[in-house]
């Protein structure tokens, strides 16, 4: 658990790296389309490579932006989180109601330009423990049961389907799809749908990418082809919740007190009352 001064050092390292316009632009660029490559972003906001380079690296620093190697390509998107703790602290408790309405307001002023691509979702954490243990906990039955709420069905080799199972004995899959690549420990993709679907080019696919560093591992879930709104709502508030019951099984032995995805369903109702 991070102590109130850490915390206090990393709220104010993403205050400094939003205090200069040109990160901030850097921001808003992948906020209008998220993923992209340091070319692109250089291309889009007439800058030298070195410059972007600087830029980026404090706001990889700050946890505002997470960075995928994909090839020789490294692919840049937004990390939610920062930005999330920096609404709940200080935002959600002056008058949110009122502060939505003026934004709604202010973006159909605008009426901003939609991505030409479907959204992608990335979500980074850091958990104590091997790259063999994270694996097994994404791939073992029992223990996707335990912190997921669901178990996860399947051999695991490319090309085979995958179950996302209810474990009530019911045999009901509630999701599921085709595993696309697996690399024990560090590698593996597959497409997210519906139990017994194919692989599509139109798939919603997710990767778990999982890099050690000396005791800990850094767990990275990139979810693309996200075809709805409500989907990469769905996801932004899913993704956080299952990790964080993940990383509480393997560092502590057990799954959190109360199912995190409960707190996010309360959360949504009471806002939804307030209005």
């Amino acid at each position: 658990m991070q102590s109130p001064d850490c915390i206090m050092q990393l709220m104010d390292r993403v205050f400094r790296a939003l205090a200069d316009p040109t990160r901030r632009r850097l921001l808003d660029s992948l906020r209008a389309e998220d993923g992209q490559t340091l070319g692109r972003l250089c291309g889009r906001l007439d800058m030298t490579r070195q410059t972007v380079t600087q830029h980026l690296t404090v706001l990889q620093d700050a946890g505002l932006i997470t960075v995928v190697r994909r090839g020789r390509e490294k692919w840049h998107y937004l990390n939610p989180v920062p930005i999330h703790e920096v609404q709940q602290r200080w935002i959600a408790p002056f008058e949110e109601p009122r502060l939505r309405v003026l934004d709604d307001i202010r973006r159909h002023a605008e009426e901003p330009r939609m991505p030409e691509t479907k959204p992608t979702f990335v979500y980074v954490t850091y958990i104590h423990a091997t790259p063999q243990r994270v694996w097994e906990a994404l791939t073992d039955a029992d223990l996707t049961g335990r912190y997921w709420g669901h178990s996860n069905i399947s051999d695991w080799q490319p090309g085979s389907p995958w179950e996302h199972r209810r474990t009530d004995d019911s045999g009901i899959a509630d999701g599921g799809g085709v595993v696309l690549e697996a690399t024990p420990p560090t590698k593996l993709v597959m497409a997210f749908g519906e139990a017994g679907s194919p692989a599509t080019p139109e798939s919603s696919t997710v990767t778990f990418l999982i890099e050690p560093h000396h005791d800990i591992v850094r767990l990275t879930v990139t979810h693309e082809n996200l075809a709805t709104p409500d989907d990469v709502e769905a996801v932004a508030a899913g993704w956080p919740a299952v990790l964080a019951n993940l990383k509480s099984l393997l560092e502590t032995g057990d799954v959190l007190p109360q199912a995190p995805w409960e707190m996010h369903a309360d959360l949504r109702e009471k806002q939804m009352n307030r209005h």
